[in-house]
């Protein structure tokens, strides 16, 4: 005989101010603002993470519109949304908006807007939500400005080869710019939003009819409303923190492509900033920059670091040598095809004194008749590829009074490359 199924235990009778109860603590605990208007766009309820944005309580935002808390450039333009929801019935989703406030801040938030409709069907006002992402569009513009200082900083310097190797260094930390932003905006278009919004509207509309506690405590879909609830806001925070973390990826991308343009800048000028630089610390920040993309291809890093003195350069100069090398590698494991793809990198001090950095893969290799040409500009094995980072490398390397050389086995047999450079 087959075993007794396992008794499922009965769903606790729910009140009418338990629901509200629950519908409360979603307004309370739910990360994104939640509010809702009547037909004059004047609140109703709100979330209490769009109290704390505004400044004011729920009590104290009741009755009131955006007109009260936003500068008129931007509660005008949602005014005007909402009397066309209200006249159409169609919602707006995924709306990006600039908020103004008085003070002059501005903030920048993904919003989807929807009719609210009464027991009957007929629009009684609208409900939103908002995501803020005032980070993310930051970022963007910053990026936007990077790229304008960086083609003024490149006509400044007059100088072609240059300009090509800033532009193939700002190029790679775009890749994972581009990455990290995808992975933001696929997140900010989550369809549990929307989940969201159909189960407010569920809510609401049995409210209303008066049969609020009958369809959650008796309705086998109103039963799984409270722990839906639940589900989307624990949801919605780790969500949070997932996009914050890309956020800092996106500004620590940001900053390294600042950094290019400085040092594209000081070609310009003819004028570098040479202090004592730690090689260990200039071999992590070179790995950070490449994090998501040897993260996204499975590259395994392993550092073998030795007592080595601080070398005598301009930072930017090897960020931008070690960055190329890096990326470099990650290719040559990725068209290699060995398993697992590996990356060394080594800290050792040479018999001239001098610290070298070492970037050396287990990837597709190099063939001998090209161990001479590879430094040569717009010389390149990949088909995409442009031939600026390793001839901009080199220079800058010679720029610095060392060298960069590289050695392989042959094809299949991985490629080391030393980057010499003088003690401090």
């Amino acid at each position: 005989m087959s075993a007794p199924a396992p008794s499922v235990p009965a769903v606790a009778a729910t009140t009418a101010a338990d629901q509200h109860t629950l519908v409360a603590a979603f307004l309370q605990n739910v990360p994104d603002c939640v509010y809702f208007k009547d037909r004059a766009s004047r609140f109703l309820a709100v979330s209490r993470s769009m109290c704390e944005k505004v400044g004011h309580s729920a009590e104290a935002m009741t009755g009131r519109t955006d007109f009260d808390f936003f500068a008129e450039d931007h509660a005008r333009p949602a005014f005007e949304d909402e009397r066309e929801i209200m006249r159409t019935g169609q919602p707006i989703v995924g709306k990006l908006e600039k908020e103004t406030w008085p003070d002059g801040r501005v903030s920048w938030v993904l919003t989807s807007k929807m009719p609210l409709r009464d027991a009957d069907g007929a629009i009684v006002g609208t409900f939103g939500i908002s995501k803020d992402v005032t980070q993310a569009k930051e970022t963007e513009l910053a990026l936007e400005r990077a790229q304008r200082e960086l083609l003024l900083a490149s006509r400044q310097a007059g100088m072609a080869e240059v300009a090509t190797g800033v532009l193939h260094n700002v190029g790679n930390v775009l890749n994972s710019v581009n990455v990290a932003a995808s992975v933001v905006a696929t997140g900010l278009r989550d369809p549990r939003v929307e989940t969201l919004n159909r189960v407010g509207g569920l809510l609401r509309e049995h409210d209303q009819a008066g049969d609020l506690a009958d369809y959650l405590t008796r309705d086998p879909k109103g039963r799984l409303v409270p722990g839906l609830v639940a589900s989307l806001a624990s949801h919605f925070a780790t969500e949070r923190e997932r996009l914050l973390r890309e956020i800092a990826e996106l500004q620590a991308s940001v900053d390294h492509i600042k950094e290019i343009v400085s040092m594209q800048q000081a070609y310009a000028s003819a004028v570098g900033v040479t202090e004592p630089l730690d090689p260990a610390a200039l071999m992590e920040d070179a790995v950070r920059m490449n994090g998501a993309a040897l993260a996204r291809h499975c590259v395994t890093i392993l550092r073998e670091f030795e007592p080595v003195p601080s070398v005598l350069a301009e930072r930017g100069k090897v960020l931008q040598v070690l960055v190329n090398l890096i990326r470099n590698a990650k290719h040559a494991c990725d068209d290699g095809g060995a398993s697992p793809k590996v990356i060394r990198l080594r800290l050792r001090q040479s018999a001239a004194g001098h610290v070298q950095l070492v970037v050396a893969d287990n990837g597709v290799g190099i063939p001998p008749e090209n161990l001479t040409r590879i430094f040569q500009h717009g010389f390149t094995t990949r088909p995409n590829g442009h031939g600026f980072g390793l001839h901009s490398s080199a220079l800058a390397a010679r720029e610095l009074k060392g060298s960069l050389t590289a050695a392989s086995d042959g094809p299949g047999r991985g490629a080391t490359f030393v980057l010499e450079l003088p003690a401090a």
